[in-house]
């Protein structure tokens, strides 16, 4: 396997094998086994259950490349995991409770609605169940009380993607925010006005990502109204699809960014219909959350120090995509 050569522009990066891959989707709601029970050798430790517990929506393509992580980390640490999901908070506490009842081994979240959460991981908490977050919930993970946390900064991530986009002139960007009141989507936005600075100027947009066709109803609207738009940089990559969608209906000349990718957002780089994309190695964080739960519950160890470990952000662009699709043909990037 080549070694990719993408440039993190914060700490990340622990390396990692994937054995016996399995493929996988996300289904809202719904709870299967995650062990892949594919090849090579199987830590030789008993066999614990973990929860993964995530507020991906149905479909989730962006879950579906954790879920390659989290499958990879199972079947090499003897794991058996269940995996559950809703994009409603409440719905997802109540996962989360379920969990504790079942007296799980351990337990994996991510939190992009943490108070929403907190009842739920106090309890686990009190049950004495291990928890790690992780792709959402950087803010929050130490007040909650779990061991551990594998993502991105998302201010970090956005500010670069600020800085990225001045320096190659933009002036007027629209962020596209596809669900509201998620912490981290709000900050990359947030990241992304920060790191323009005084080059331009950011405004945010709300559609309902889960609506296809509004996403582009609102998008193309919202180019054909404003022609001063010349980026637009959105916050997960079958957002982002439909943005080049609606960039042709409405006529615009603006040019399309996005945070996140799946197998097409990687062919939607290579073809330069997006010109870039931010990277936080998505693989990465279900394999870690996985296997930072093994090593808790086999050894009491920790991964982090008492901090985040940073899986990005990095670009993926015209430079490196080549690389980048090779993995993404396994379902991996």
């Amino acid at each position: 396997m080549k070694k990719s050569r993408l440039g993190f522009r914060t700490a990340a990066a622990l390396a990692v094998a994937a054995l016996g891959l399995a493929a996988c989707s996300s289904t809202g709601g719904a709870q299967d086994s995650g062990d892949s029970g594919g090849g090579g050798n199987v830590a030789d430790t008993p066999k614990f259950t973990v929860a993964m517990i995530t507020h991906a929506s149905a479909g989730d393509t962006f879950f579906d490349i954790i879920r390659k992580g989290a499958d990879a980390a199972a079947a090499k640490d003897n794991i058996e995991y269940q995996y559950s999901n809703n994009d409603n908070a409440a719905q997802q506490a109540t996962l989360i409770q379920n969990a504790v009842d079942a007296k799980v081994d351990a337990i994996a979240v991510s939190m992009p609605n943490a108070s929403a959460l907190t009842g739920a991981l106090a309890n686990a908490q009190a049950a004495g169940i291990p928890v790690v977050g992780f792709n959402a919930g950087f803010n929050d993970w130490k007040a909650n009380g779990l061991i551990g946390y594998f993502g991105q900064d998302e201010t970090i991530a956005g500010t670069a993607a600020g800085e990225r986009l001045a320096s190659e002139g933009a002036k007027k960007v629209l962020c596209v925010i596809q669900t509201q009141g998620q912490v981290q989507l709000e900050d990359r936005c947030k990241g992304v006005a920060t790191g323009m600075g005084t080059a331009g100027s950011v405004e945010n947009i709300y559609v309902n990502g889960v609506d296809a066709s509004a996403v582009q109803t609102t998008l193309t609207a919202k180019l054909q109204q404003d022609s001063t738009i010349d980026h637009v940089i959105t916050l997960g990559a079958p957002i982002a699809l439909i943005g080049v969608q609606s960039i042709t209906e409405a006529g615009s000349a603006a040019k399309l960014v996005t945070f996140d990718t799946n197998a097409e957002l990687v062919q939607a780089v290579q073809d330069g219909t997006v010109l870039w994309a931010v990277d936080q190695q998505p693989y990465l964080q279900g394999y870690e959350a996985i296997d930072a739960l093994w090593l808790y519950l086999n050894n009491a160890n920790t991964i982090g120090g008492g901090q985040p470990t940073l899986t990005g952000p990095a670009f993926i662009d015209s430079s490196n995509i080549d690389v980048v699709a090779e993995y993404a043909k396994a379902g991996t990037r």
